[in-house]
């Protein structure tokens, strides 16, 4: 077991609510809402956490209290009419049935949300100032606005009560409505609630005051708040800790839940959702100086992706509660795992924020690694045994091919997984070699464990061929052989280009001038445009996109393009590579203007293209004629989660998945597999 694992498996009791240990899940949003409620895939995210032992749980990230903070954007929760209290009840019955707690968190987004969604309309703030991450220019509260929302956040606690959940918490951080009046970056009003800080805090007390007397003083209600909004015109530190110092000395709080930065901009948002560039636990001493200044208990979250990480933080006193989000989207039995003994089959969280990233392009969370979370209506967290135990081949040990081996290896068939290359891995051994994505390389390290600890039969350096999957007589063969970086149609592209994939194998090592040529949007180009300058080269990343990396999303973007200004990289949206020729000893690369046409010369040593994969689909085009299913997989039957209706006595059935099916991402070759292999 972890070092201070008894301080983390210790119960905290807060007024009559005793929770079973001290890790937690923060309120998000997943993205599961559906007609403003939390309904079934909702309820069953969280009741999986709650049967892997955790002993809190918060739901409904930013859940709406009044109709113009509308919850339709990024599927929220509307508490704001009691039809939703059948649904807390629910909700509540199916987390304590297995011994968790359960909370939710409240809020009035104000002026960070949209007008244009849901009633239409305006969104309100203490002062119409917009506010760049929403794009909207509130009305300014008038003191019938006050009220109303005062009485609203009142009146959804209550349902909050009547709902059965074991408390709630009020939003006063990433920039809501009550944070919005304490910073002086928004509240410009000259009136009693703004001016002063003891001013600029009326608003919030009202609320709690209100909250509190609608419910009780035996009911639970907490809040989170920044401990430093890390902004030139906000919040400090000291601003941060007066405000919870006296919000707890009123007793308008039963706990404190507090973070760093906040979230009016993308690189604000980016760094208060701090992704795998940033160290483990990067602003503990917020939530450590205001824990020293108040006697209610504190809690925390951000980037604790780690067992060993959350004890110490509990043990040594810098918070009461230690809350692991992301880290439980990535295995929600980590505590369970803990009080076993078994911290080894823990599913470490890498911090590739895939999960947050979806929710902010109008997608649901899931994890990149585990394609049980969010599907648990479903997908197993755990695998049940086959009733037949079968021979399997997977081939290639990339991360299709190891959750296909594990998957089997649970089901309890016999596996054998050929990997060509010295080590497993795949694309995610290319990626993690990029700069601050090495992170990613705990993917495999845990697929690897697993399939090791579950006897597969791993065979590395070794090539499949036909004959040697054959000679193995399997019942099923599983082809995860990957993709190959695809130069690309341009012109010479062929002769001329490398591929990210060569530069970050150290195939190919660029010096000069570079054209980096981007069609992916992706994490690749950004990532090796950021490594060749660190390296020296003068890069240029030109795209087809509107803007570099358009397709990564809202915690890992601003990263990279903060890392690429500081370094010096040009960026060239907009432009189409056509062709690239020799001329002397360097590279000419033709670039269009995608949207005047206008044609434009560089002149360079290297051009490096992204342009994805195309499959690798030799071996399975030669296994095809010879199986039962002639490759195919029955997609009706994969949809409603049935096995493969396939006579295996007949011969062998053939499966691929991953990008040896398309070049997609590492999320979809883990559900490939899973999903196939859970039913074979």
């Amino acid at each position: 077991m972890i070092a201070n694992a008894d301080a983390l498996l210790k119960p905290l009791t807060i007024k009559g609510l005793t929770i079973r240990n001290r890790v937690m899940s923060t309120s998000h949003a997943p993205g599961y809402g559906r007609d403003g409620k939390p309904q079934e895939r909702y309820q069953l995210y969280h009741a999986e956490k709650a049967k892997g032992g955790i002993g809190l749980t918060m739901f409904g990230g930013s859940s709406s209290v009044a109709v113009d903070s509308p919850a339709a954007p990024w599927n929220q929760i509307s508490v704001a009419d009691d039809s939703v209290i059948p649904y807390f009840r629910q909700f509540a019955d199916r987390v304590h049935a297995h011994g968790g707690k359960l909370m939710i968190q409240l809020t009035h987004m104000g002026r960070r949300t949209k007008w244009d969604t849901e009633h239409w309309l305006p969104t309100i703030s203490p002062s119409p100032r917009r506010e760049p991450a929403s794009r909207t220019i509130p009305k300014e509260m008038e003191a019938e606005d006050i009220a109303r929302v005062v009485k609203s956040f009142a009146q959804a606690a209550r349902r909050c009560r009547e709902g059965g959940l074991d408390g709630c918490e009020v939003s006063a951080a990433h920039g809501h409505l009550i944070d919005q009046f304490w910073s002086p970056s928004v509240n410009q009003r000259t009136d009693k609630y703004g001016g002063s800080l003891e001013n600029r805090m009326r608003f919030g007390i009202e609320v709690l005051e209100a909250m509190r007397a609608e419910v009780g003083d035996d009911y639970v209600i907490g809040i989170r708040m920044s401990g430093d909004e890390m902004i030139a015109d906000g919040l400090s530190q000291e601003d941060c800790l007066t405000i919870a110092a006296e919000y707890a000395r009123r007793g308008l709080v039963d706990f404190l839940n507090i973070l760093g930065g906040q979230a009016r901009d993308h690189i604000a948002h980016a760094i208060s959702l701090p992704n795998m560039s940033f160290p483990v636990a990067p602003f503990l001493f917020l939530p450590s100086a205001i824990k020293r200044e108040v006697d209610v208990p504190v809690f925390h979250a951000q980037r604790v992706t780690d067992l060993a990480t959350a004890a110490r933080a509990v043990a040594e006193g810098h918070v009461d509660m230690v809350a692991m989000t992301r880290a439980h989207i990535a295995d929600p039995h980590l505590v369970k795992k803990l009080s076993e003994g078994r911290a080894d089959d823990i599913r470490q969280c890498v911090g590739a924020g895939y999960c947050i990233d979806r929710i902010y392009v109008g997608g649901d969370a899931l994890c990149i690694q585990n394609a049980a979370t969010g599907r648990e209506a479903t997908m197993p967290h755990e695998i049940r045994k086959a009733d037949l135990r079968r021979r399997v081949v997977v081939i290639g040990a990339g991360p299709g091919g190891l959750e296909a081996a594990r998957v089997c290896a649970e089901r309890g068939h016999a596996v054998v997984l050929f990997e060509k290359g010295a080590a497993a891995g795949g694309q995610i051994s290319i990626a993690a070699k990029a700069g601050w994505r090495e992170a990613m390389s705990g993917i495999t390290r845990w697929l690897v464990s697993q399939v090791t600890k579950l006897g597969v039969d791993l065979r590395l350096n070794t090539e499949a061929t036909e004959e040697a999957v054959l000679a193995e007589k399997p019942d099923v063969v599983i082809v995860a052989t990957g993709g190959t970086p695809f130069r690309g149609h341009a012109k010479g592209a062929e002769q001329h280009a490398v591929t990210t994939a060569e530069v970050l194998t150290g195939a190919v090592e660029p010096t000069g001038s570079v054209l980096l040529y981007d069609e992916m949007g992706q994490h690749n180009a950004a990532s090796v445009a950021e490594q060749l300058a660190k390296r020296g080269c003068l890069v240029e990343i030109a795209t087809h996109d509107r803007m570099i990396a358009e397709e990564v999303g809202t915690t890992n973007q601003p990263i990279h393009l903060r890392e690429l200004y500081k370094l010096g990289v040009v960026m060239s949206p907009n432009m189409e590579l056509i062709e690239i020729f020799p001329e002397g000893n360097r590279l000419v690369a033709a670039l269009r203007n995608t949207m005047t046409d206008a044609e434009e010369e560089r002149v360079v040593d290297r051009v490096v293209v992204d342009h994805g994969t195309l499959p690798v689909d030799g071996l399975y085009r030669a296994l095809k004629a010879s199986s039962v299913n002639h490759g195919q997989t029955d997609q009706d039957a994969l949809l409603r989660g049935e096995p493969q209706p396939y006579d295996l006595s007949k011969g062998y059935a053939l499966y691929r998945i991953g990008d040896a099916v398309a070049g997609r991402n590492i999320h979809a070759a883990i559900y490939d597999a899973l999903r196939l292999c859970k039913d074979l």
